[in-house]
C-alpha cells in the first residue's frame, strides 16, 4: 500500500524549523512494507490544507496529517479534513471532561479555545495522546468508492512519535497484509550521473517490482534498491540479484556494495594486505587525512601524513629534490610522484600518495589552471599518477582530488 505525508503548519515553511517526523514515519511504514510516495507541508490556511488533502486522498492508499491539532486559531487540521471528505465534527463530551480534569489536575484555568481538541471528524476513532492535551483520531472511510485510512496525529515529535507507535502502528498491522521491504545502496565514483544511468537502465528497467534511484553527490554515484514482498527472504534476494547484475555492469566504477564509504573500503583492502599508508597532501589541505581518520579504527592501517604546503616542506618532508620543484614547477606529475614516493618511504609505508594543484579560486595559469591536479601512488613495485582536471569551487577541486586519491588507491589494492 502507498501513504502521503502531510505536515501542517506555517513555521516548516521557513528556513528555521525543519520536518523532522516524517522521517521517523516513514521508516516506521516501510518497516511494515508500506511505501510513502509523497510528503507535502502546507502552511495553516485552511483553503490550503483542504486542497492539499483531497489531493492527497486521491492518489494514496493511507493518508497521514500531521500537526495542526492545538487549540489557537491557525490549528486548522481536524476542520480542513472534515472539509476535504465532506464529513461533519462533533464534539465529544469524553473528551471535554478529559480536558477541564487535566488542567483541574494543574489547578490552571481552561479557556475555551481548548474546547476544539475534542472536535473528533465524523466517523473517527479517537486515539489517546499520553503526552499532550490533543487526540490523534484514525479515520477508516471511502472515497470516491476506494477505502480511505486518514490519521491525524499531533506534531510535537514527543507526541508525534509515541502515539504513532502505541495507537497508529498495531491498527495497520491488524488491517495491512504483512509485506517487507528490503534495500540494497551500491555506490560507484569517477563516472557522471548520465553515464551510469545509460549503463544501468537497460537492467533495472526490467526489474519492475524494485525501485531502482540514482543519486549523485559527495563525488559518487548512489544506487539506491527497495523490494516489498510478503516476506523479507524473498525481497532481498529480489534486491540481491538486481544489485548481483548492477555490479557486473558498474565493473571497475564499483567501490561499495553495501552503502560503505570509499574510505571504509581502502581501510579494509590495506588491513587485509596488512599494509600502510602515508600521505602527503598540498592542495587538499589535510582532507585526505581527515577523511580517513574519520573511519574508526583506521590506526591499523594508516601511519599519518604530511601537509606540505610551501615547496621548502615538500623538500623538507617528502625529500623532494629541489631541482625537481624548479624545473617541473610545484604542481607536476614528476613533483606529485616525488612527494608519494617520499613519504611513503620516509614513514617506511607500504603505499604512498602525493596530491599537488591548483585549487583555486586564484593562482592559475593558462598553462597551469585552476583545477589542476596531480595524484600520485606509490608503493615498491612503482609509483602511478594521473593527471586531472577538476570542476567547481576550491572545497569541491579538493573533495574531488581527496576521492580520485583514494579511488587510485582501491583499484592498486584490488590488483
Amino acid at each position: 500500500m502507498n501513504c502521503e505525508i502531510i505536515a501542517i503548519g506555517t513555521e516548516l515553511l521557513t528556513p528555521w524549523r525543519q520536518d523532522t517526523n516524517s522521517l521517523f514515519l516513514t521508516e516506521e511504514l516501510n518497516a511494515l512494507g508500506i511505501v510513502v510516495r509523497y510528503k507535502t507541508i502546507v502552511g495553516d490556511r485552511r483553503l490550503d490544507l483542504v486542497r492539499a488533502i483531497r489531493t492527497a486522498i486521491a492518489r494514496t492508499d493511507i493518508l497521514i496529517v500531521m500537526g495542526g491539532l492545538g487549540p489557537t486559531e491557525d490549528d486548522l487540521s481536524r476542520e480542513a479534513v472534515a472539509e476535504a471528505l465532506d464529513l461533519g465534527l462533533r464534539r465529544d463530551g469524553s473528551l471535554v471532561a478529559a480536558l477541564s480534569a487535566r488542567f483541574a489536575a494543574r489547578r490552571t484555568p481552561m479557556t475555551d479555545n481548548n474546547l476544539k481538541q475534542a472536535d473528533v471528524i465524523e466517523g473517527a476513532e479517537i486515539l489517546p495522546n499520553a503526552n499532550g492535551t490533543a487526540p490523534g483520531q484514525w479515520l477508516d472511510t471511502a472515497f470516491e468508492g476506494y477505502r480511505k485510512l486518514v490519521m491525524l496525529i499531533p506534531g510535537p515529535p514527543g507526541e508525534c512519535r509515541p502515539l504513532f507507535v502505541e495507537q497508529c502502528i498495531p491498527r495497520l498491522r491488524a488491517l495491512i497484509p504483512t509485506r517487507h521491504i528490503a534495500r540494497r545502496t551500491l555506490k560507484a565514483t569517477m563516472i557522471g550521473e548520465s553515464a551510469a544511468d545509460s549503463l544501468l537502465a537497460p537492467v533495472y528497467t526490467t526489474y519492475t517490482d524494485v525501485e531502482t534511484t540514482i543519486l549523485a553527490g559527495n563525488c559518487e554515484i548512489q544506487l539506491q534498491l527497495a523490494c516489498a514482498k510478503p516476506t523479507r527472504e524473498a525481497a532481498q534476494a529480489r534486491a540481491d540479484e538486481l544489485a548481483g547484475r548492477l555490479e557486473e555492469v558498474l565493473e571497475e566504477y564499483l567501490f561499495a556494495s553495501q552503502g560503505e564509504t570509499l574510505e571504509q573500503i581502502v581501510l579494509y583492502y590495506l588491513e587485509l594486505k596488512q599494509a600502510t599508508l602515508a600521505v602527503a597532501e598540498s592542495c587538499t589541505g589535510g582532507m585526505l587525512g581527515e577523511r580517513i581518520t574519520s573511519v574508526s579504527g583506521s590506526s591499523r592501517s594508516f601511519l599519518g601524513g604530511a601537509l606540505v604546503y610551501s615547496d621548502a616542506l615538500k623538500t623538507a618532508f617528502c625529500d623532494v629534490p629541489p631541482q625537481l620543484i624548479a624545473s617541473h614547477g610545484a604542481v607536476s606529475t614528476a613533483v606529485a610522484q616525488a612527494m608519494a614516493d617520499g613519504i611513503r618511504r620516509r614513514t617506511s609505508a607500504t603505499y604512498g600518495i602525493g596530491i599537488t594543484g591548483i585549487a583555486g579560486p586564484s593562482g592559475g595559469t593558462e598553462e597551469k589552471p585552476v583545477g589542476l591536479v596531480y595524484i600520485a601512488v606509490s608503493d615498491a613495485q612503482g609509483t602511478e599518477c594521473s593527471e586531472n582536471h577538476f570542476r567547481g569551487d576550491r572545497q569541491k577541486v579538493r573533495q574531488w582530488a581527496t576521492q580520485k586519491a583514494l579511488d587510485m588507491l582501491r583499484r592498486r589494492l584490488m590488483n
